[in-house]
């Protein structure tokens, strides 16, 4: 059984940073490109940035280039959204996914004042 277990969100203050993590199990993970997708209250699923099998190509959203960083650590099965500058429009619950498009439960980000 495929699972994805996102970790690392939180209340945040605009400007803040936090650093999600996704641990995953039950699938080769090396062989999997990885992506992260968000929504917002009341909002459909955005894809945010996905990072390739080898982490050597990353794509990201326009509205979160430069300010977020995806990353993989292919020998501890984890993949990781750092994520700078953060703005109260990056409130969302964040989901990794694996190259089925299997999403793990979320892991709420909220950046408030």
């Amino acid at each position: 059984e495929v699972q994805l277990v996102e970790s690392g969100g939180g209340l945040v203050q605009p400007g803040g940073s936090l650093r999600l993590s996704c641990t995953a199990s039950g699938l080769v993970f090396n062989n999997n490109a990885m992506s992260w997708a968000r929504q917002a209250p009341g909002k459909g699923l955005e894809w945010v940035s996905s990072i390739s099998r080898d982490g050597g190509i990353t794509t990201y959203t326009d509205s979160v280039k430069g300010r977020f960083k995806i990353s993989r650590d292919n020998a501890k099965n984890t993949l990781y959204l750092e994520m700078n500058r953060l703005k109260p429009e990056d409130t969302a619950v964040y989901y990794c996914e694996d190259g089925s498009s299997r999403r793990g439960q979320g892991t709420q980000v909220t950046v408030s004042s």
